[in-house]
């Protein structure tokens, strides 16, 4: 009899994380709840600032195929800045436009999401730093998203605008720029997703900059990880 009831329990304990769970990763309104939360106490604590950059596993179509070429969890990214005290992400999707923070980490996977910040950002992100970096931004806002990934600046993608947002308004690279050959091609779910795109005619010479590539540059520290 004991036996029956714990393992009755142990099932009743199973049954209820997992509607937490669901609840709590998976409904959309309990997301951006927790989301607005979490950015709440990121903002009282001071452990965000302009120009700092977010990562996050995103959810959409093409995310599973970035993961695998690029051997990271993470495939989206943007820039973080405050306007009249409430902090947004200045992202690249369709088009190029400004998204609330809390919004932004909770359309990422299980809300989960990882900020980065210039190592000396104290001595770099000035105000008019920050103002700079807008500027240059702008010239970038309303923009379709690139799904071909080219180096252009007639349509742009995540990690793309991070990059020339930095070079451009402050001449800092963040990240090591590369080939599209430089990146595993050859799983099939990559191949596939590739084809689609580019038919034959993969360009393989294209300049590219990952999200893991700015993830990992060396002027970059972790300033918070969830």
């Amino acid at each position: 009899m004991k036996k029956i009831l714990l393992s009755t329990l142990l099932i009743v304990l199973i049954v209820l994380g997992g509607l937490y769970a669901k609840r709590r990763y998976f409904d959309p309104s309990q997301r951006l709840n927790v989301a607005n939360e979490e950015v709440k106490e990121l903002g009282e604590n001071g452990e965000i600032r302009d120009g700092d950059i977010i990562f996050q596993t995103s959810l959409s179509r093409q995310s599973q195929a970035i993961q695998l070429a690029t051997h990271s969890q993470y495939s989206h990214c943007g820039l973080i800045y405050k306007t009249d005290n409430s902090y947004f992400v200045y992202e690249a999707v369709q088009p190029v436009k400004l998204t609330s923070l809390s919004k932004w980490i909770a359309k990422g996977k299980n809300g989960k999401f990882v900020i980065k910040r210039l190592k000396n950002a104290d001595e770099i992100l000035t105000p008019s730093a920050i103002n700079k970096m807008k500027q240059v931004g702008e010239t970038f806002k309303g923009k379709n998203y690139d799904i071909y990934f080219d180096w252009s600046d007639e349509k742009i993608y995540c990690s793309e605008l991070i990059w020339k947002i930095y070079d451009r308004s402050l001449g800092i690279k963040l990240g090591k720029l590369q080939k599209l050959k430089d990146f595993d091609l050859n799983n099939p779910i990559v191949k596939q997703t590739m084809y689609k795109r580019y038919g034959n005619n993969v360009p393989l010479n294209e300049t590219v900059i990952s999200p893991v590539s700015i993830y990992n540059s060396d002027l970059l520290k972790t300033v918070e990880s969830n």
